[in-house]
């Protein structure tokens, strides 16, 4: 039945449906954009003069320090899942022994942990990092009065959302290390070099554009995620602090809140849509940023030895 199907006829579907696909990511953005450019004046940016910021008042938008929030969270996130990712993905790829239960159950555990809900990570981080962890640090310094660290605060809503995408990075890097050519290997153990080298100077620089690739999907992820926030320090408004200790402004919280807490809905739409233009912005900046570190990766040369 397969050779009777016309050989043009596959190419052109899966061409047609690909660029289907790209056709309703880049109405989207067109969308948004459109929607959102009459309300993205200066004022809503900086805020208009001499008021507060309000993210439930449309007259009293400010947008950079959502921005600024937003941006804050995803770098402490980064920092702490990149090295906890790809040292996990390497004792996977490179020195759990072959066929170990050990390391099956490890990799079990991860897929696991990528099917979790994000409010199941809201929740553990609440209690984990804010009640144990940040607790914990208040009773061993004898501040139980005014807790500094047991509550909800940048530092730990950057670390829950670090575990949450932590299976993507680990996934993508040791799929990466494993498309490494044996031959590689090969060669640089015949040439003298130790395993520590092989993987420092030979399958890691191989592998970079496909861990670059888990951290663009990780960052992708966790600049609009919102649930996890909820529970661990993402605020209506602040100070404009942004101390590890403190709650922080989001601009996927406050989308969340104008859409479903504000008084006056139609008012509050113009906020709503500049919001929304900006997290779609910031998501697309940082994504544009990890997708050119790959593409100038290149693959080391056995000479570096």
């Amino acid at each position: 039945m397969i050779r009777r199907i016309p050989a043009w006829l596959f190419p052109r579907l899966t061409g047609a449906v690909a660029w289907a696909l790209a056709g309703l990511v880049l109405s989207l953005i067109l969308g948004i954009s459109l929607m959102a450019w009459p309300h993205l004046s200066w004022a809503a940016w900086v805020g208009p003069e001499g008021r507060a910021s309000n993210p439930l008042d449309p007259r009293s938008v400010h947008l950079a320090p959502l921005l600024v929030g937003t941006a804050a969270r995803t770098f402490l996130m980064s920092l702490a899942v990149i090295p906890m990712g790809i040292l996990t993905a390497v004792y996977l790829a490179e020195y759990a022994p072959s066929g170990s239960r050990a390391a099956g159950l490890l990799r079990w555990l991860v897929q696991v942990l990528a099917g979790v809900p994000s409010v199941i990570f809201g929740l553990f981080g609440l209690g984990f990092f804010v009640g144990v962890v940040g607790g914990g640090l208040d009773r061993w310094t004898g501040d139980l009065a005014s807790p500094v660290w047991g509550r909800p605060a940048l530092l730990w809503a950057s670390l829950t959302m670090a575990l949450m995408t932590l299976p993507v990075v680990v996934v993508a890097t040791e799929e990466a290390l494993r498309s490494v050519s044996q031959d590689l290997r090969v060669a640089a153990i015949a040439l003298g070099a130790t395993r520590l080298q092989v993987l420092l100077r030979i399958l890691l620089p191989n592998a970079l554009p496909g861990m670059a690739t888990g951290v663009i999907l990780a960052i992708g992820r966790a600049s609009g995620e919102v649930v996890p926030l909820l529970f661990t320090g993402a605020a209506v408004a602040t100070q404009g602090s942004l101390a590890l200790n403190e709650r922080f402004m989001d601009l996927a919280y406050q989308v969340f809140v104008l859409s479903t807490q504000s008084p006056d809905p139609q008012a509050s739409r113009p906020l709503l849509l500049a919001s929304v233009w900006a997290l779609v912005f910031l998501s697309l900046l940082l994504n544009a940023g990890a997708a050119i570190l790959r593409s100038r990766a290149t693959p080391a040369a056995p000479d570096r030895l």
